[in-house]
């Protein structure tokens, strides 16, 4: 009997595998599954995920047109932000990539216009100097032409009827105005070569005469538009290759920071961690791992870790001593199965690091030791709010109260132009069973009581002290020019339904 494969479960790391290779439509459909499912959950790889989709649709995307490019990404960030409104992160993804778009185009935009001014600008060959010296024929008809001597007598001719012994001296100057229409029992007078006049009875049917006075002399008027030859049409295709293959190289700076984010942040820690400090901290945040990490490595200090109970409490014991979970859900985790290898980081006690781990409900008792509070965060909102694992507001009230600093550490990518107006529409509600199981609760459920499991909290701005990104420390009050740093104005509405 042949031996069967085992099935292979759907993450993002399977998901990158395919993105290469499958249909667009058929990568899209695939990730908006997987958020549905909740298979790929979290800041980060929902980002990772987003990422490399949007440069598989930049790259498959055959129009021309920057402004068609601009509508098919804001419609696939649409149809992703509706799969998972709370994964706030994708729609910060899709922004980052329009403001890309927008931004490169405007550059070849400035850049055509520089080239056009530099061409013009050049030296004039001795032919065209020649052209240009060479006086431009008059507007007006000549004056030795017997066009303008019939046109002389045809414009006076009422004059010279009513004064007959007038000489033709003292005919008036021609006026460089056009002239004036005659009448339809005059026009028999008109030579054959003169302009042809209609009666003012037929304007309505003549709208436009034949008589032009030209504005200015022949060949020193550029027309209006130029016909496209083979060469323009070869220049143009290459600009237009040139501006996709700059966008693509704007999306992987966009991955590799997504990438190195964590490591970026904790270049950082040995500014805000110092020598025998106490520090407390929560959840299993790979972020503030890496960022504890590198403090350790000069640093002696010691650490406080809630445990974060009831959905992340076996991955902070991982996080701590280093015995793995399987995680099942969002945040949550049991112990029947390995974390992947590239997900795996030194725990802390093996860095050398004194870690206490206490139940939640010791927070507020023990915060009078600490000396600084170092958080990770879902999300950051352009308030200076957060969204974090559920737990996070009652550590920041007791921090506050104790007048304890509160560090978050958090990637740009987190930080989104969304302002809280719903607090409830930002919080997910997860298992129950975490809370009260099933086998345990019949009493509660005959009672029909509803148990509430919230994943998150949200921390308000004046519970916040700093804020360690991967471009440096920055002040809630400071976050709304980060915005305005990375988001376009047109792009923030971009995604609503």
């Amino acid at each position: 009997m042949p031996r069967q494969s085992p099935a292979i479960t759907p993450s993002l790391a399977t998901y990158l595998k395919t993105v290469r290779s499958e249909r667009v439509e058929k990568s899209i459909e695939e990730l908006i599954s997987l958020l549905k499912r909740r298979q790929i959950c979290n800041s980060r790889p929902c980002a990772i995920a987003t990422a490399y989709l949007l440069r598989r649709v930049v790259t498959q995307f055959r129009v021309a047109d920057i402004d068609q490019l601009i509508t098919r990404v804001q419609q696939v960030g649409k149809r992703l932000t509706a799969a998972q409104p709370r994964e706030i992160a994708v729609g910060n993804i899709v922004r980052r990539v329009l403001g890309i778009i927008r931004d490169e185009a405007e550059e070849d935009r400035e850049g055509e216009r520089s080239s056009d001014a530099n061409t013009d600008s050049r030296p004039l060959s001795r032919d065209e100097q020649a052209q240009a010296q060479r006086p431009g024929l008059s507007s007006s008809i000549s004056t030795f032409s017997p066009l303008k001597r019939s046109g002389m007598e045809l414009t006076d001719l009422s004059n010279i009827i009513r004064s007959p012994d007038e000489s033709f001296a003292s005919i008036p100057e021609e006026s460089p105005n056009r002239p004036p229409l005659l009448t339809s029992h005059t026009s028999y007078a008109v030579n054959n070569t003169a302009p042809m006049v209609t009666s003012m009875f037929s304007l309505l049917s003549h709208p436009a005469s034949s008589y032009q006075t030209p504005t200015s002399s022949p060949g020193t008027q550029s027309p209006t538009t130029k016909p496209l030859t083979s060469q323009s049409l070869s220049r143009l295709s290459a600009s237009i290759k040139d501006l996709k293959d700059e966008i693509l190289s704007s999306i992987e700076e966009l991955i590799d920071e997504l990438n190195q984010v964590d490591d970026q942040i904790a270049a950082y820690a040995l500014d805000h961690i110092h020598a025998n400090e106490i520090i407390l901290t929560h959840t299993s945040s790979v972020t503030v791992q890496k960022f504890l990490l590198k403090a350790a490595a000069k640093r002696t200090f010691t650490v406080i870790h809630a445990e974060t109970y009831p959905n992340n409490h076996h991955a902070t014991h991982s996080t701590v001593a280093g015995h793995s979970g399987r995680k099942s859900g969002a945040g949550e985790s049991t112990d029947e199965d390995y974390l992947p290898s590239a997900d795996y980081v030194k725990p802390l006690t093996q860095a050398g690091i004194t870690v206490i781990l206490i139940p939640d409900s010791a927070v507020f008792a023990l915060m009078s030791r600490v000396n600084k509070v170092i958080l990770g965060t879902h999300v950051v909102l352009a308030n200076g709010g957060l969204v974090a694992v559920l737990g996070t507001k009652t550590i920041a009230l007791a921090a506050r109260a104790h007048k304890t600093p509160v560090v978050v550490v958090s990637g740009v990518y987190k930080l989104s132009p969304i302002y809280p107006f719903d607090f409830d529409s930002l919080i997910e509600q997860g298992d129950s069973g975490n809370v009260v199981r099933y086998q345990e609760g019949g009493e509660l459920v005959d009672e029909r009581v509803d148990v509430l499991n919230p994943m998150f909290d949200y921390v308000p701005a004046e519970l916040v002290d700093l804020y360690v990104t991967n471009l440096g420390g920055h002040a809630p009050s400071y976050l709304y020019r980060v915005v305005e740093d990375h988001y376009r104005k047109e792009d923030l509405e971009a995604l609503r339904t």
